[in-house]
């Protein structure tokens, strides 16, 4: 396939990489251009290029609006490819179309005008879903201006359509399947797992997965945590276990096997939770050899996500209908419905969605296309008054997850619809129909279940917060904004009973003192003329004048104890606390109306009404009983000065946004995030397996005692089994570990420069990893040129305008670029073979001694506390290097006052050599060179 059936007049294709070096192909043969030309060619056009934003910064140049003259062949990939996957660089696009990798820019540039043709081509030949829908879309998008409208309509009319569509082609709500419900699958079994049984059928998953290696630990792996699936013996005392399993063991289908025997004889289902997105889809991949048929995988393993991951398509209608008066991103709505025809399940956050659509061009963040916008994030769901409700993709991932075997969910569903259930319980309620009661479930990644766990079990009052709070009860109230206030979503289920309609008026006038529009710019104005409306917006005043009297800005932010509290924050303290209470007493009154209704009416009541008010139900328990008196508890303590509770630790802090403060906060948080998690999801459990490369701390005398303390298991009556397997990987051949010791790591000239040597040295391939965003961003001035210059491509978190999924998506693609990051990088990598080959740290990543880690500090050891967070980060860090036998890496860390002990987490065979930068240069490159 490589002539267009058609002829195509394609534009010249620019590509420009990290550091302005840049490439024209414009159908002869291609050639290398300054930056110079390369802007001008970018501004006068017409040019192909692949992410319009990120070429317009490369060329230092704004991000462009959308254009005539722009044509970004991401857009048609998303046209021709929705829910396919594509890395958004020249590279990604070559290698997603069946192209060879090209290797420097005018290859790229050369495999970028292939790619286009090659699109066309497929679009000319086998459209999806249908040659008539695809061209109603494309003509909807021809007349809002798009670029690729007249080659994409030409190459669908290559073959003769059938009967011509009638509208506009992106009313797409109306030809999704529908679902259906099912009848409940009652209580699951309680017949145990054998743990031979469980190695069998992992021998036959390997079988069917091509799989044919003898793997001793895997086998053992899934025969021991066959204990997490045992019948439970106490109330309050779950089967626990905590697995230990070493880079290579095969963990994920280890657990995979007996999480999927007891399931199939038991009933559903096993919930198996994760803290990335990333794992989350490798686990549903890890499913097929379980389930082959994916007509039968769909049912039996769910990805399930919080309601605000999932597009909402009448957020998507309302959309659709603004942007057709010329006040939303018509282009990007018509990409996006093309995706919602092919998505599997709606998920907008790390899904089948392409999270580069939307940054392609310069959109207003009100009217872009995209997850901002178009999912559920403010619990304004009206549920069966929603004409797509039976479309929804929400609807369809709860119900799917009641009957399904396994449940691919994420930390923070399973503990937040804990803590929301555990809260229901304690009033005496039963559980919520979004809600599941767990059973068994496997944390995998279990070393972040104690960071999970404290950010589900917090409270905070910010501006923000309060904004959103406002809007959920009162809905937009400035010009122009979408959305549906509790109002709109209740007033019409009210009737004709007086008392609930007054407590939803009485509700909205009280909102009304929470910060409204603007907020921001009173609270904190950048000429320091504060002037806040409403008692929220002053108290947060006094929290940024009590901030400035007692701190400063600094690396870990500008923070101070909440208490003791300065008179006029007490004061102001307390005004708020009653605006928070004069908004709970009407919404907890509103409650009672509304499950009064379920009970007085049970015989007469619809199940579509019913629906709606148990969804209404649901929003105002998670904020009259939960959300509000957190709030009215915390500034009440300051009102009164109390004692500090030795369980909770409260402060203040600001919040930046390009350098300067834009919010305030008052913080809650338990000391020991375990009590909570216990209670709501370990201890009311049958069975849980905690489990991760990284749980074990070699250097206590008991190794599992850390993790035991950090997953609640140190809380039950019992201590839990336990199982450490080594990684079967030859470190000693094939990873060094290397600290340099003539760095002056607070130099960032010093620290570029040895990262700039150290990526040339390795060819490339290099990730650096840092514990500030300021060092990130000066040592990224300072290296990407002389990278560039050497034909290195760098990118960068928090410079590039991608997020760290779709950056790490470029490096893995691009073989030989790199990439400078923060936590998020280093937790969220996963990319065997040649991508990842070094990684740099640019110091020991230390927890940051803030107020709340200096309470746990305290609480759970003192420095050796200190050694055990930064020694488990090194070895997550290190896991990420070696993902298969043949890897070879090199780990560097360019802080000489590293100490020795920080390492012993690191697998067998691993020696630590601490040497001057020139020898790390060589060693580094002579190691790599063998590979």
């Amino acid at each position: 396939m490589n002539a267009t059936p058609v002829s195509f007049d394609l534009a010249p294709a620019l590509v420009v990489l990290p550091g302005g070096r840049g490439a024209l192909a414009d159908g002869g043969a291609p050639r290398s251009v300054r930056p110079a030309e390369a802007r001008e060619v970018f501004e006068r056009g017409p040019v192909l290029v692949a992410h319009a934003a990120m070429t317009a910064r490369r060329l230092e140049l704004p991000a462009p609006p959308r254009s005539p003259r722009i044509f970004d062949v991401l857009e048609l990939f998303a046209f021709t490819h929705p829910a396919r996957f594509c890395a958004p660089s020249a590279v990604g696009l070559a290698l997603a179309v069946g192209l060879p990798e090209p290797a420097d820019p005018t290859a790229q540039a050369l495999a970028l005008r292939e790619a286009a043709a090659r699109l066309l081509v497929e679009l000319a030949v086998a459209p999806t879903p249908s040659r008539e829908e695809a061209l109603a879309q494309a003509e909807t998008l021809g007349r809002a201006g798009w670029p690729w409208a007249a080659p994409v309509i030409a190459a669908l009319r290559f073959v003769q359509s059938g009967r011509p569509w009638r509208g506009a082609g992106l009313d797409v709500w109306s030809r999704l399947a529908e679902w259906e419900d099912q009848p409940p699958p009652g209580e699951p079994g309680s017949r145990p797992i054998d743990p031979e049984e469980a190695s069998a059928w992992l021998a036959e998953l390997l079988q069917r997965s091509g799989l044919d290696e003898a793997r001793p630990r895997q086998a053992e792996y899934a025969a021991e945590t066959a204990f997490a699936f045992q019948p439970r013996v106490r109330d309050g005392e779950p089967m626990m276990m905590l697995a230990e399993a070493g880079t290579g063991i095969g963990k994920t289908l280890g657990y995979l096997a007996p999480a999927s025997l007891w399931a199939r004889t038991n009933g559903p289902g096993v919930w198996i939770s994760t803290y990335t997105r990333a794992l989350q889809r490798q686990i549903e991949r890890e499913s097929r050899s379980i389930f082959p048929d994916p007509a039968v995988r769909a049912r039996k393993a769910v990805v399930r996500k919080g309601r605000e991951n999932y597009v909402c398509l009448l957020n998507f209608q309302d959309a659709v209908n603004a942007a057709q008066l010329g006040a939303q991103d018509l282009v990007g709505l018509g990409l996006i419905a093309r995706w919602i025809r092919a998505t599997r399940d709606g998920d907008m956050t790390g899904g089948d969605f392409p999270a580069w659509l939307p940054t392609l061009f310069a959109v207003a963040p009100a009217a872009r296309a995209g997850p901002l916008n178009l999912v559920d994030r403010r619990g304004e769901c009206i549920h069966t008054a929603c004409q797509h409700y039976r479309a929804c993709f929400i609807e369809k991932a709860v119900r799917a997850s009641r009957s399904a075997d396994l449940v691919i969910a994420n930390h923070a569903l399973v503990l937040t619809h804990a803590a929301f259930d555990g809260a229901r319980a304690a009033r005496g309620q039963g559980g919520d129909v979004e809600t599941t009661r767990l059973r068994r479930i496997v944390f995998d990644e279990g070393h972040h279940l104690f960071d999970a766990a404290d950010s589900a079990f917090a409270a905070a009052l910010s501006g923000a917060e309060a904004a959103e709070m406002r809007r959920w009860i009162r809905g937009p109230e400035g010009r122009g904004r979408r959305g549906r206030g509790l109002e709109t979503r209740l007033r019409d289920m009210l009737g004709d009973r007086e008392d609930a309609r007054q407590a939803l008026d009485d509700a909205a006038a009280a909102a009304a003192a929470l910060p409204g529009e603007g907020w921001s710019g009173r609270i904190a104005p950048g000429s320091g003329d504060v002037s806040p409306m409403g008692p929220i917006e002053i108290f947060l005043v006094a929290v940024l004048d009590q901030l400035h009297a007692r701190t400063s800005p600094s690396d870990i932010g500008m923070e101070c104890a909440a208490r003791p509290a300065l008179e006029h924050v007490r004061a102001t303290a307390r005004a708020a606390a009653a605006a928070v209470a004069a908004i709970e007493a009407p919404l907890l009154l509103l409650a009672r109306r509304l499950a009064d209704v379920l009970d007085d009416e049970a015989d007469t009541l619809e199940s579509g009404e019913r629906g709606r008010i148990e969804g209404a139900l649901r929003g105002l328990d998670r904020r009259a009983r939960m959300t509000l008196p957190a709030w009215r508890a915390m500034l009440t303590a300051i009102d009164e000065n109390a004692e500090d509770d030795p369980d909770f630790v409260d402060w203040f802090d600001a919040v930046f946004l390009y350098g300067r403060v834009v919010d305030a906060a008052c913080r809650r948080h338990w000391v020991d995030p375990t009590e909570p998690l216990t209670a709501a999801v370990i201890a009311p459990a049958h069975g849980v397996l905690v489990t991760s490369a990284t749980l074990a701390d070699s250097t206590l005398v008991d190794p599992f005692a850390l993790a035991e303390m950090r997953t609640g298991a140190a809380r039950l009556p019992e201590r839990p089994k336990t199982l450490r397997l080594a990684s079967p990987f030859d470190y000693a051949a094939n990873a060094k570990v290397l600290i340099v010791n003539d760095i002056e790591r607070d130099d960032p000239r010093q620290v570029g420069a040895a990262m700039r040597e150290l990526f040339l040295a390795a060819g490339g391939g290099g990730i650096g990893l840092f514990t500030a965003i300021r060092r990130l961003k000066a040592v990224h001035e300072r290296i990407a040129g002389p990278l560039a210059d050497k034909g290195v491509a760098l990118y960068a978190q928090h410079i590039d305008p991608l997020d760290v999924g779709a950056l790490v998506d470029i490096f893995r693609a691009e073989i030989d670029s790199c990439l400078l990051g923060t936590d998020a990088v280093r937790d969220g990598v996963d990319v065997p073979g040649r991508s990842l080959r070094l990684l740099v740290f640019d110091r020991v990543p230390w927890p940051r001694p803030d107020i709340l880690h200096k309470a746990r500090r305290a609480r759970f050891g003192g420095k050796t506390y200190d050694d055990a967070v930064a020694r488990g980060r090194i070895a997550q860090a290190f896991g990420r290097l070696i993902r298969r036998a043949d890897d070879k890496g090199v780990f560097v860390l360019l802080d000489a006052a590293a100490p020795t002990r920080l390492f012993s987490g690191l697998p067998e065979g691993v020696t630590l050599e601490r040497v001057g930068l020139v020898d790390a240069i060589e060693m580094t490159a002579r190691h790599l060179e063998a590979a």
